[in-house]
């Protein structure tokens, strides 16, 4: 499948990704163009096999990388709410989630990112997060504790 029948079938669910973790149509629709943009860079690494997996999983690293550089420029982590995530209800929780770990995570790898925020913001189970990442349900677990450590240890601050 070349770049343009790509845009085509799968834009508008990257765009939807978009918006939906920067919550702001502008942002959102430049956030998925550079999606498409690093794809094309990145052509020559593409397989055929899951471009959805693939697209949504760039938008969602794209979207999180330009929240933390936005925080980095403006505010200092605040991490007195961080244990609260796993304990909000569906509601509340997404939203304040997402503005949360948008403020923390300028610290973290970004696959431990995209693992917390699949986990925590998306809802997906620790499973579904492995097989997404390509790591096993051990190692997502780990990661997800190490994160809450680290965590604590800035609230400790």
């Amino acid at each position: 499948m070349n770049l343009d029948e790509l845009y085509r079938r799968y834009g508008p669910m990257v765009i939807r990704r978009c918006r939906q973790i920067l919550r702001d149509e502008e942002e959102g629709r430049d956030a998925a163009q550079d999606v498409f943009v690093q794809l094309l860079l990145k052509r020559d690494r593409l397989r055929g096999d899951a471009p959805s997996s693939l697209l949504y999983r760039m938008a969602t690293n794209l979207c999180l990388n330009r929240i933390r550089d936005a925080r980095r420029r403006n505010t200092a982590p605040d991490s007195a709410l961080v244990e609260q995530i796993a304990a909000w209800d569906e509601t509340e929780g997404r939203t304040e989630a997402r503005d949360l770990l948008a403020r923390l995570f300028g610290r973290e790898r970004e696959s431990t990112r995209t693992m917390a925020f699949l986990h925590y913001v998306d809802g997906m189970t620790l499973e579904q997060v492995a097989g997404e990442v390509g790591l096993s349900v051990s190692g997502v677990r780990k990661r997800l504790r190490g994160l809450r450590a680290s965590l604590r240890e800035l609230e400790e601050r």
